[in-house]
């Protein structure tokens, strides 16, 4: 059988990306994936494990080498979360959501909040988790309701945060409130700490798939919040909210290409061994046919994912075009390519054990968060037509 992981991680690549990616792939493959089965069923958050990639520079992936972190590429950062969502795309996408909270702390931060907020994230002492979304604020987020009144040397938070990954089990809160206006202009982000007085949390979701890592609402009842607790400026925080998506969406469909991958791996060894009438299955063209298709759709979508990844690291005026494409494309192949796996198990596909299912359960939610693939149709039509 070809060894279809390593045809696929050397289009473009450096030799250390490569070594980067082998890296990652052998972390996948001995600390996630012999778990990863039992964590989904039991909807156990791996900490211990999760915190073992800060020895491996996952907890500062792109936060400079100067603020304590591994100061890689985006394209880097590409490259190691589709290998770890090789084994488990949930807990490779949540590192991607810790990262991106590191990475706004960074890039936004005073000296002291780094010293005192980022330091413990980038060695993963502290989780962190990201609060934007809200009960009746989604794809809307300048909709946000959750309130931050300034009361002398404080901003009181009142409001409730929807689908937080993390919660609960985090350290650090990235919050958006309002306070001011209606829109996107009165929006504040504030960072927020385990154990302050009136921060609470939901029940842990009962979800479709994400199950390794808890999802809660973060509640807020006349928290306290000391105003040097304030992310960049009063105002700001919408624009250090959207600051993060083209990152996000970058990762995100780079954990779908992941999945993908590894159920397209797990369909071919299947298919290598299961006989049907007198052959195997690889001996039937037809499903060669199928399996051609769905590495090429991989492909495709890596290579415009790469494309992406570049045009942000050149600060490219067309990043946000293009990361909204390479989202659009990587969620919908990661998904399409482990559907696919899957009716070629036949019914094994549907059983538990052969984790098949697992990958098609986990993938689809990478179709609606950091923007829905709806979303990025409109961000691409408006950018393409100049219209809306």
């Amino acid at each position: 059988m070809p060894d279809n992981t390593a045809a696929a991680m050397t289009f473009g690549l450096s030799e250390d990306q490569l070594e980067l990616a082998a890296m990652c792939r052998d972390f996948a493959d001995n600390e996630l994936a012999p778990h990863a089965l039992e964590w989904d069923a039991e909807h156990h958050f791996p900490v211990d494990v999760i915190r073992k990639t800060a020895e491996l520079g996952m907890g500062g992936i792109y936060v400079p080498e100067e603020s304590g972190g591994s100061g890689l590429s985006r394209l880097d950062a590409a490259v190691i979360f589709e290998q770890l969502s090789t084994a488990d795309p949930s807990i490779a996408s949540y590192i991607s959501i810790h990262n991106m909270v590191a990475w706004m702390v960074d890039t936004y931060g005073t000296d002291e909040q780094r010293e005192q907020w980022l330091h413990p994230l980038v060695s993963f002492e502290h989780l962190g988790s990201y609060c934007l979304t809200e009960p009746n604020a989604g794809s809307d987020a300048a909709a946000l309701k959750t309130s931050a009144r300034l009361d002398g040397d404080h901003y009181v938070l009142n409001g409730v945060k929807q689908f937080i990954s993390g919660a609960g089990s985090s350290h650090t809160y990235l919050v958006m409130a309002r306070t001011g206006q209606e829109g996107a202009r009165g929006i504040t982000a504030f960072l927020l700490s385990e154990g302050m007085e009136g921060l609470s949390f939901g029940v842990n979701e009962l979800k479709m798939g994400w199950r390794a890592q808890p999802t809660r609402q973060v509640i807020m009842e006349n928290v306290h919040v000391p105003v040097k607790n304030v992310l960049g400026e009063v105002g700001q925080g919408f624009k250090i909210a959207m600051s993060g998506l083209n990152g996000g969406r970058l990762n995100i469909g780079a954990c779908s290409l992941g999945g993908g991958q590894a159920a397209l791996e797990k369909a071919l060894s299947y298919m290598s061994e299961r006989q049907a009438f007198g052959s195997d299955l690889l001996g039937f063209q037809a499903l060669r046919f199928r399996l051609a298709d769905m590495q090429t759709r991989l492909e495709t979508a890596r290579s415009l994912l790469w494309r992406a990844a570049g045009a942000y690291d050149a600060g490219d005026p067309r990043v946000t075009e293009l990361t909204a494409m390479a989202k659009l494309a990587a969620t919908d192949a990661g998904f399409e390519v482990a559907n696919q796996a899957l009716q070629l198990f036949g019914g094994y596909g549907y059983l538990n054990e052969y984790g098949i299912e697992k990958l098609v359960r986990d993938l689809r939610v990478h179709q609606i968060l950091e923007g829905t693939n709806e979303i990025m149709r409109v961000i691409i039509s408006r950018k393409t037509t100049g219209v809306g």
